[in-house]
């Protein structure tokens, strides 16, 4: 009996050994994580040398052969000496602009796909650093979520405590109405109290959707204007026909194009115009959204669209699986479909000329996480369809830098190359005032002080290729419930 017991206590102190260890070996990686963290927050100084800034200023005179100083997060100084030990970026004939800001995504993160029960959580996963590199790795370094859940909290916290390199993120709490799922209001007093919530839990803007009713959206922008939260998001439905009764004070701006597009019979140049009035007079912004609309008509046809894209393979495995086998865009398409959604893409054209020649300001955003328009990669689609559209190569760079930071109202943080402003930056190897293509010409990014030059960028992509490629046939969106 004696030996029995000796014996299990042996194999416990074995068992809590391992244990100790285990977790000694944890805390000696996270400690030597953190120190690369925290040597990747405070680098000492940066200095990029010859570079040709556009600083994306009101005036936006191009600053040929300057030099920026960078300091912890911060541009520091230009054309100004260099003191102390520095790191030199050669910017000999590179161009400089400030980092690029995506006005509408939805972002990935850890969710429940089966069915619930308590304390299950989440069965589907994120690597938050996998996801984020999809921005950073393309310049974009501020990112406004417009269906926050408290997952997105999350994961804004890791990239503020440096744990992660990723992008700014705004957080955007959507109202909807009728008798779906989530955050459900249809009737003023609910509208207001889920503002009020939305206020309380520390999301810093409203979304409106498609389905709340007239009173309860009147209620909802009210409210967030009460509460100095600013309104983007839906035409709701119940407007069609009324579309002047959707224009009240607050309602900032409208998140699509098409939802313009929603509101006409003829498609024509004249309710373009209307419309563009319509937001003028009340100080609405647009976010046009054209590269989804694209998109989706795009996979309506095919989904070869899908299956060339040249950024699928840095899509986690899982949604790979979705937008190929359940994609809800090519399933039952018809040729009047097609055509519906081709007569809503060449109106959204003429509303962005109508917008443009009505100097109503237009932001650049992508409505990333719809099928097929890729986190980051898809900005630079958008910036090219927005200057197709009818805007120069500046105005479209203005659309994704100065007038994103102005609307969301940290203008005096970032969206210009400004001495004082945060170090979120975009060094390309040629310049996009003359093709705008050439912001996918990506030297280096500075993400809030991080750099990261070209070959450290391309050397994580390769490695997230590689693994998802690997991985690829564990997810089956069909199985979604059983992971």
């Amino acid at each position: 009996m004696q030996d029995k017991y000796l014996k299990h206590l042996l194999l416990l102190l074995l068992f809590s050994c391992a244990v100790i260890l285990n977790s000694f070996s944890k805390t000696q990686k996270s400690l030597s994580d953190s120190t690369k963290t925290q040597k990747n927050e405070k680098p000492g100084i940066f200095v990029i040398k010859n570079v040709n800034i556009i600083p994306m200023t009101l005036e936006n005179k191009i600053i040929k052969n300057a030099t920026v100083v960078i300091k912890d997060n911060k541009i520091l100084s230009i054309n100004k000496p260099v003191t102390g030990n520095a790191e030199i970026i050669d910017g000999k004939g590179k161009w400089l602009i400030p980092g690029l800001i995506d006005m509408h995504v939805h972002n990935m993160a850890d969710v429940n796909l089966g069915a619930t029960f308590p304390t299950k959580g989440a069965n589907a996963f994120t690597n938050t650093q996998d996801f984020m590199l999809l921005y950073v790795a393309n310049g974009v370094t501020t990112v406004f979520e417009l269906s926050a859940r408290p997952e997105h909290f999350g994961e804004r916290n890791e990239i503020i405590k440096g744990n992660v390199i990723g992008p700014r993120v705004a957080l955007a709490f959507l109202i909807d109405g009728g008798e779906g799922s989530g955050n459900i209001a249809n009737t003023p007093a609910d509208g207001r109290q889920s503002v009020r919530i939305a206020k309380a839990q520390g999301y810093e803007f409203i979304k409106v959707y498609s389905h709340l009713n007239i009173e309860t959206f009147k209620a909802i922008v009210d409210e967030a204007g009460r509460q100095r939260m600013k309104v983007v998001g839906h035409i709701p439905n119940a407007f069609k026909g009324r579309i002047e009764e959707a224009f009240v004070p607050n309602y900032d701006m409208v998140a699509h194009a098409e939802e313009y597009a929603k509101q006409t019979d003829t498609f024509s140049d004249h309710d373009a115009k209307r419309f563009a009035q319509l937001a003028k007079k009340n100080g609405t912004w647009l976010s046009p959204t054209l590269t989804a609309i694209v998109r989706i008509g795009e996979q309506a046809r095919s989904l070869d669209g899908i299956r060339n894209l040249s950024s699928l393979k840095y899509v986690p495995p899982l949604l790979q699986s979705k937008w190929l086998t359940a994609n809800n865009y090519n399933k039952g398409t018809t040729p009047e479909f097609v055509a519906h959604i081709d007569k809503i893409a060449d109106f959204n054209i003429r509303l962005v000329k109508a917008f443009k020649e009505a100097r109503v300001p237009m932001v650049a955003g992508t409505d990333s996480g719809t099928s097929g328009v890729v986190w980051g990669f898809a900005l630079h689609d958008e910036i090219e369809l927005l200057v197709k559209a009818g805007l120069t190569p500046g105005e479209a760079l203005i659309s994704a830098t100065r007038l994103p930071a102005t609307w969301l109202g940290i203008d005096n943080k970032i969206g210009t190359v400004e001495t004082g402003k945060y170090a979120d930056l975009v060094l390309l190897d040629a310049n996009p005032l003359t093709d705008i293509s050439n912001t996918r010409k990506i030297s280096g990014v500075f993400v809030n002080g991080r750099w990261l030059d070209k070959s450290g960028i391309n050397a994580m992509l390769s490695d997230l290729a590689k693994r998802n490629a690997a991985s690829k046939n564990k997810f089956d969106w069909s199985k979604r419930g059983e992971l």
